[in-house]
């Protein structure tokens, strides 16, 4: 069956909210064609929860990232791997944050070897390669997605590539390695870019 551009755009913003919670929200009437347009342009940001707190969209990535008890590993990751200054940059950027249970599914005592001064460069290496140049929404994302035909390529700042695809209602991440994530919130916007939370650390080869 062969959908009209007008379709294909609709069942786009139809699966956007479906696999990113929260991404979108019923409108109490029908908006005039300017606010259509500005939603379109600028997607809403809005303070939501995470690991517990808030996360404020004026804020930096590492300060929201530093008050979410889901994400203790992450940031301390950052901080042992140099990047606190870089992702209070003005960027943007958007982070695939995997959670304290994410690192955890790794092989036991790997974060602690990571961390490690002598490991720095291998764990730069893995953080920047959660990390794409720009702001990628959860809109963003999925109309990548339809227009690769069912996944899209995200190139990373480490250099490598995440291939991101829908598998039901759910927007997963396949890394070099064959490895996959599932974003389980999205469109957690801050100052400098957007996080979105992941279930598993994804590795570059």
């Amino acid at each position: 069956m062969t959908f009209t551009p007008t379709r294909t755009v609709l069942i786009a913003g139809v699966a956007a909210c479906a696999v990113f919670a929260g991404a979108c929200s019923p409108a109490a009437e029908t908006p005039s064609a300017t606010e259509t347009a500005e939603a379109t342009a600028t997607p809403a940001q809005e303070t939501v929860m995470v690991g517990g707190a808030a996360m404020y969209p004026d804020k930096t990535i590492v300060e929201n990232a530093s008050n979410s008890a889901d994400h203790k590993t992450l940031v301390a990751a950052v901080t042992a791997a140099g990047l606190v200054e870089t992702l209070s940059g003005p960027g943007p950027f958007t982070v695939f944050a995997p959670t304290d249970a994410a690192f955890a599914k790794l092989p036991a005592g790997t974060v602690e070897s990571l961390v490690e001064p002598a490991n720095k460069a291998t764990l730069t290496k893995i953080l920047t390669y959660h990390v794409v140049a720009g702001r990628v929404a959860a809109a963003d994302l999925i109309a990548q997605i339809n227009a690769g035909g069912g996944s899209a390529a995200l190139t990373t700042v480490e250099g490598g590539t995440l291939t991101a695809s829908l598998r039901g209602d759910s927007v997963i991440l396949t890394d070099e390695k064959g490895g996959t994530a599932t974003v389980t919130q999205a469109d957690v916007f801050q100052s400098n870019g957007v996080i979105h939370v992941t279930d598993t650390v994804s590795m570059p080869n």
